[in-house]
């Protein structure tokens, strides 16, 4: 297949969509399919476009580099994030990067594949779609509109009917919907999506990856894993680490809370809180003066089993306003590095089904509750052990990446009229 892949975030960023569409792409091309990549210059979560990108011009990076050719797009970064700005940032790449994606209607893909957020970037696609015969797909990672309003950085009522009008009338005119959860699918069927458009494609994990960097089946103190003693953690202590953007929808204000709450009759417990992002200079004034919190920024991705296997005990705080409109990304690497979670959920969302078969589940928002579940894995060794291997095993039946993509895979094939390969693997329900 000829697939051109379109989105504002892909590799080399670290985190979220970024972290998952440049991986898709690498797959898909070591799979012999021809892709092609617009997208723009690196900035997510730190809001602040890496060096040696530019956020002013534009840049074609050749086939050599990733096995694929990338045209890099400029767009208009804010230093401060508002609601406002957000959809001026959003904008400023569906403009920039719309002149690029028409020149690939030469190219005649098979597949124009565009990751949402951006829905700003999606009527371009179907477009391009349109005039090549291409297949539309688009893929869901985040309902940015519902969201946007409902963690209140959008307000405007009657702004919100508009966005969620034209959100229906785009997504009803792909030729495939996919997103990664079920309750995000069922909403996509809400909106609108044809029953037999609708596919689920959750993120993925490496689970070869983490079984090479040789973290698993060890304990933290017994892991050959550095961070313990960069951090001067002692070997018994229990460490609970969150790991991942420090934004707007992480709920994170109540991790310091927690951490106060345990520094005086806990010093067994050490937090650690590694991340980026628009809350994170916040986040740290939180932290100021708590002598059981180590603060790290974002790591690399190649120490990324190593920094899961130093915990314990993984935190995934939620806003309960964003419950089932968004999948936590990193939960997947929580689960393959056979650790516990504890997560902020209500009952009845997807996030609180996922984490009760192999962790602890309270209300969010609710710091004694997170630091009674907290001191409950800290005191029993063997619940630990218990939940994480239930955790390790759920990701090895539906979330390792060679088994989501190939099926993803094969489904993108018979859009096109083509055989699925003959292991397709099993689907991921």
């Amino acid at each position: 297949m000829k697939i051109l892949v379109y989105g504002i975030n892909f590799s080399p960023e670290l985190t979220g969509i970024g972290k998952y569409t440049g991986e898709m792409a690498s797959w898909l091309a070591a799979q012999g399919h021809e892709l092609r990549v617009v997208t723009a210059p690196p900035y997510y979560p730190a809001w602040q476009v890496d060096a040696p990108y530019s956020a002013r011009w534009y840049r074609r990076e050749p086939a050599s580099l990733s096995g694929y050719p990338v045209w890099r797009c400029p767009l208009w970064v804010p230093k401060k994030v508002t609601g406002a700005k957000r959809l001026l940032h959003l904008a400023s790449f569906a403009v920039t990067s719309f002149p690029v994606l028409l020149r690939q209607i030469f190219w005649r893909p098979d597949v124009v594949w565009v990751a949402a957020p951006s829905l700003m970037c999606a009527p371009a696609a179907w477009l391009v779609a349109r005039l090549s015969g291409a297949k539309a797909c688009i893929h869901i990672q985040d309902y940015e509109v519902d969201a946007a309003f409902e963690l209140g950085l959008l307000k405007n009522p009657r702004l919100r009917l508009l966005a969620l009008a034209v959100e229906r009338f785009v997504l009803r005119r792909f030729d495939s919907v996919s997103t990664i959860s079920r309750r995000m699918l069922a909403l996509a069927r809400a909106k609108g999506v044809a029953e037999d458009k609708a596919l689920l494609f959750p993120n993925w994990v490496n689970l070869a990856g983490f079984a090479e960097q040789g973290c698993l089946g060890r304990t933290p103190a017994a892991a050959q894993c550095g961070y313990r003693e960069e951090l001067s953690i002692p070997a018994d202590a229990v460490v609970a680490l969150y790991s991942g953007n420090m934004g707007t929808k992480q709920g994170l204000e109540i991790l310091p809370e927690v951490a106060a709450l345990l520094a005086q009759g806990r010093k067994d417990v050490v937090f650690i809180f590694c991340g980026q992002g628009v809350g994170r200079e916040r986040f740290e004034a939180l932290c100021a003066g708590l002598p059981n919190v180590r603060l790290l920024p974002l790591q690399p991705a190649e120490r990324l089993s190593e920094l899961l296997a130093t915990a314990d005990i993984h935190l995934l705080p939620q806003r309960a306003d964003a419950a089932d409109l968004v999948m936590p990304s990193k939960l997947t690497g929580m689960l393959a590095s056979a650790r516990p979670v504890v997560a902020t959920a209500h009952l009845g969302t997807e996030v609180a089904e996922v984490v009760a078969q192999c962790g602890l589940v309270v209300p969010p928002e609710d710091a004694l509750a997170l630091a009674e579940a907290i001191v409950r894995l800290a005191d029993d060794a063997g619940l630990r052990k218990a939940l994480g291997q239930a955790g390790r095993q759920y990701a090895e039946q539906n979330l390792d990446r060679d088994v989501v993509l190939r099926r993803y895979e094969a489904e993108l094939l018979c859009l096109c009229g083509q055989d699925r390969p003959s292991t397709v693997g099993v689907a991921v329900d």
